[in-house]
């Protein structure tokens, strides 16, 4: 467990007026708006506390890092700004490890008995299965994260009074599997790439949140003129992949999509798929988003395909973004991950603001006035618009359920065309938000 307070300097009226006038170039913009509602008020000396469950060890530590890298640039920030109405924000984060269930309802339970935190804003914790819902509720305090588990919609939707606190900040990874035919029918229908046959061959990693995604697209595939033809379940974690890639290499399919998400893991599977490829594209779900797979895969990750709906866009709030984080915590952090805690604690941070402070354990009603505000107001983020629909508490993706990027998080697929890059990926779906155009991958040649 690691707890941290800002040793910042308390922000004058003029360093906040200054803050004001900088919020572009700092890609904080939320920082000008809180700064203006804290004109006036005298910094009170009284702290909020605010929790996150992050792994700092285990093999999703090279997220979880991000995750609290992520959090704490932006309470340090908001604090310059003179915090939420004269009070300093004191993030403090509890080790989820390997993301149990246990594990994640044990560091949630320490935040709020031990703590008192007043929110919680999470990565995510896919191993939970929303077990850590049940404290928060009982505790009725906000808490927001990335968890991607459509397991969000059910359980909200089952008690949405007892669950009003509870946000998922990104679609649901059923959407994932729902999203790739239709951007593997764009690639199609742009005629760069001419698939020999229609065939998806499925590698699916054994937690849940891969293999929804592997029943998502199954189900989808058709409607866009393509077949699963083969499909199997890897244990996770698993570095040795030559016994499935031997079948897949039998089947020749047009995609192989490998919905293990551990960066590592993927980065093995792609060197031994490598030494004997067939011109099969290759999709692999999120862990080549991070640099840490062109790094260990080398020159055979060029050209792959990977996807996200919390990877940062390539425009001025992203990229402001990018260069500030890597200021901060060096050229080998990674942005991505940073950005999800980093967004919604500004979220968060406004909506409190607005509603007159922030709320306790136990001061549901303050809490409610929160969270009415955090699905009233939309949030622009670097990695697209935070908006909550009423229906989940959760966000939804652009253009897979909604055709309006204002309103949706944009549903990203990159493509690997650099491994030794600063940044490897580039963007090339969805419009408007594409930087690159689809090649080709080498091993087809």
């Amino acid at each position: 467990m690691t707890e941290k307070r800002s040793d910042l300097p308390l922000p004058s009226a003029s360093r906040r007026r200054f803050m004001y006038g900088t919020t572009l170039a700092s890609a904080a913009f939320g920082t000008g708006l809180l700064a203006s509602l804290n004109e006036g008020r005298a910094q009170s000396g009284e702290t909020i506390p605010i929790g996150q469950m992050a792994s700092l060890t285990g093999p999703l530590a090279v997220d979880g890092v991000e995750h609290k890298n992520g959090l704490e640039m932006a309470c340090e920030e908001i604090n310059a700004a003179g915090g939420i109405l004269g009070k300093q924000l004191v993030p403090i984060t509890v080790d989820s490890k390997n993301q149990t269930a246990e594990e994640v309802t044990a560091a949630a339970r320490l935040l709020i008995d031990r703590h008192g935190v007043h929110a919680i804003i999470n990565g995510y914790n896919v191993g939970a299965n929303q077990a850590e819902y049940d404290p928060v509720a009982d505790a009725g305090i906000i808490y927001v994260h990335y968890n991607t588990s459509i397991g969000h919609h059910e359980v909200f939707r089952s008690d949405p009074e007892r669950y009003f606190g509870i946000f998922m900040a990104d679609p649901a990874e059923y959407y994932y599997g729902v999203g790739l035919p239709v951007m593997l029918d764009r690639i199609r229908r742009q005629g760069v790439w001419k698939p020999e046959n229609n065939k998806i061959a499925l590698v699916t990693g054994s937690l849940p949140y891969s293999i929804v995604i592997s029943n998502a697209i199954r189900e989808t595939a058709p409607q866009y003129g393509f077949e699963v033809s083969f499909e199997e379940v890897v244990p996770v974690p698993t570095t040795e992949w030559g016994a499935v890639l031997n079948k897949v290499r039998s089947e020749a399919p047009a995609v192989i999509a490998n919905t293990h998400f551990f960066p590592g893991d993927l980065a093995q599977c792609q060197v031994q798929f490598i030494q004997q490829p067939t011109k099969s594209l290759f999709y692999y779900q999120y862990g080549p988003l991070l640099k840490a797979f062109s790094d260990i895969a080398g020159e055979a990750a060029r050209g792959v395909l990977t996807s996200s709906v919390i990877g940062i866009l390539p425009d001025e709030i992203g990229n402001s973004f990018r260069e500030a984080y890597w200021d901060k915590f060096g050229s080998k952090a990674e942005p991505d991950p940073g950005a999800s805690t980093y967004s919604e604690m500004y979220h968060y941070a406004i909506a409190a603001a607005l509603a007159g402070g922030t709320g306790e354990p136990g001061n549901v009603d303050q809490n409610r006035k929160i969270a009415a505000n955090l699905k009233r107001f939309v949030y622009r983020a670097p990695f697209g618009v935070l908006r909550y629909d009423p229906q989940f508490n959760a966000a939804i993706p652009y253009p897979t359920v909604s055709p309006d990027p204002s309103i949706a998080m944009p549903h990203l697929l990159y493509q690997i065309k650099d491994p030794t890059a600063e940044v490897p990926k580039k963007l090339i779906f969805p419009e408007p938000y594409n930087e690159a155009g689809f090649e080709l991958p080498p091993w087809f040649a």
